[in-house]
């Protein structure tokens, strides 16, 4: 049974004259308990506002304006606020993207960790300080050291910092935000190292925004790939690398490199990413799919399921779906005819 589940997600900002420009358009995902799950996709596809929204944690112009995120069989749509900040932290916790800005630089790393205790779970002061240095260790970094501030900190220590405070009040959902952004190769397969073996040792579930596919191989099982706002293609992670149906899919795969071809030339992705606020009419991919129609320029494609779990949103793989299935139906016509006949 999935712990999360968000359906038909939307989510818009909107400009100081209120014109609207969506960001997320129905998305729809679900979570369930010990999995890691990606958000993928270019830059501006609306991933860390997917992530953001489950939070309700929007800049002041942007605003939920559509479905349901249910945990605990709960709408945290339209939870008050007063419940939902019981639920943030202390069920589902957020890494922020850029940890050096997500501290307070003028107050110690240990403060900041205490303070989440201190509201969330009620905690005397001098408990709290005992867990701040627990937690520091079980992220890998001297207990002592909570009496430093951020900048005292490597970037991959503030990473680990930030990690120990979202794990503070035992979440049973994580959100990591782009969590190895900034950091060379060798902290950045340290960090996925450790909220590997977190996620074993807490059993938590885990939604990890990223744009890298060799993170998304090596620690996921299911994955929403995200273009315009709009889910393009949703599958466990084995689908999505070996049979993808969504050519932005298959493009970005073709874009990343592959030790087991090391001949083969990297593809790319012409054009840009559509802005929120000049949207194509139809499909929002087509001004840059080599295989585009007629259709995909009118209408935008709905997401179609392919597969027992595998979603796809795509006017060329419906064609072919419908297509599969009228010579099925024709075949079966034909052998009714023939043994009709006999």
């Amino acid at each position: 049974m999935a712990m999360l589940e968000v359906r038909d997600l939307c989510t818009s900002f909107f400009t100081p004259d209120e014109a609207e420009m969506p960001a997320v358009v129905d998305v729809s995902f679900s979570l369930e308990e010990g999995q890691t799950l990606a958000l993928v996709g270019e830059s501006g596809c609306g991933k860390t506002t997917c992530a953001l929204s489950i939070m309700r944690l929007l800049p002041a112009n942007g605003a939920i304006v559509g479905g349901q995120i249910l945990f605990n069989n709960c709408d945290l749509v339209t939870m008050p606020e007063d419940e939902l900040r019981e639920v943030r932290w202390k069920d589902i916790s957020l890494i922020f993207q850029g940890a050096m800005n997500a501290f307070n630089p003028v107050r110690t790393v240990g403060d900041q960790i205490a303070e989440a205790l201190r509201l969330h779970m009620n905690m005397e002061e001098a408990i709290a300080k005992k867990r701040v240095v627990e937690l520091l260790e079980l992220v890998g970094i001297v207990g002592s050291r909570a009496a430093q501030y951020p900048h005292q900190y490597s970037g991959g220590m503030r990473q680990r910092g930030m990690i120990a405070m979202a794990l503070a009040c035992m979440p049973r959902i994580l959100i990591a935000d782009e969590p190895t952004t900034a950091l060379d190769v060798m902290v950045q397969a340290q960090i996925l190292e450790l909220l590997e073996r977190l996620q074993k040792e807490l059993g938590l579930a885990v939604i990890l925004v990223t744009h890298d596919l060799g993170v998304v191989a090596e620690i996921c099982q299911k994955v929403v790939v995200m273009y315009g706002g709009k889910v393009a293609e949703y599958a466990d992670v084995d689908t999505i690398y070996n049979s993808p149906q969504h050519p932005y899919t298959q493009r970005l795969l073709e874009a990343f490199p592959d030790l087991n071809r090391p001949g083969d030339s990297l593809a790319s992705i012409p054009g840009y990413p559509p802005r929120l606020s000049d949207l194509p009419p139809g499909c929002r991919f087509e001004p840059r799919c080599p295989v585009a129609f007629d259709r995909c320029q009118v209408e935008d494609p709905a997401v179609h399921q392919v597969a027992a779990d595998h979603w796809v949103a795509c006017h060329l793989v419906e064609k072919l779906a419908l297509s599969q299935e009228d010579r099925r139906r024709r075949a079966e016509q034909t052998r009714a005819g023939v043994e009709g006949g006999r």
